[in-house]
């Protein structure tokens, strides 16, 4: 995947704006989760997905070839979502936001178990648990994207399915 991805990166240097759609595609998922777990929010997070993807191409010469260019995506994605959070912090939202979903608004329509996973993993855990699980991506082309041994990829994603069927258990006792 990474020769591939490289090679359209590449492109997309070169002036090909056709090789875009193949980097967003391998690409996205992982910045968008990444964004999702800062902000909590649909909306916000692929307002930031697209923002994320055009200060980046616009930097598209600060990526060092050969690296890991969907962890250089994230760390933008990261920074823009921290931005957003800051730049937001005088807002405060009622529980009708938070809990919008309960509501059925479908604007901020998370599904409760996003939100389950969101409140009791850690930041890793659950990008890792959401691409696993919710993308499809294997275990191998996850510890790609986020640069970690398969082995580290495959006990975190253990663990966190784990801890969700236990916290679910106990949300459902209630």
């Amino acid at each position: 995947m990474n020769d591939r991805l490289e090679k359209k990166i590449a492109s997309l240097r070169e002036g090909d704006k056709r090789a875009f759609d193949y980097v967003y595609e391998h690409t996205n998922r992982t910045v968008y989760f990444a964004i999702l777990y800062i902000v909590r929010d649909k909306m916000y997070a692929e307002d930031i997905l697209q923002e994320t993807y055009l200060r980046a191409f616009s930097a598209l010469g600060q990526y060092t070839p050969g690296t890991n260019f969907p962890a250089w995506l994230r760390s933008i994605g990261k920074s823009l979502a921290l931005n957003h959070l800051k730049k937001n912090a005088r807002e405060v939202a009622t529980d009708f936001d938070k809990d919008s979903y309960k509501y059925g608004t479908h604007e901020t329509e998370l599904p409760y178990i996003f939100d389950a996973a969101m409140k009791i993993l850690s930041e890793e855990e659950y990008e890792i648990l959401m691409l696993c699980q919710v993308s499809g991506y294997k275990r191998r082309e996850v510890a790609e994207m986020l640069n970690m041994p398969i082995g580290t990829v495959t006990w975190k994603n253990n663990e966190a399915l784990k801890k969700l069927k236990i916290y679910l258990s106990k949300e459902g006792a209630r």
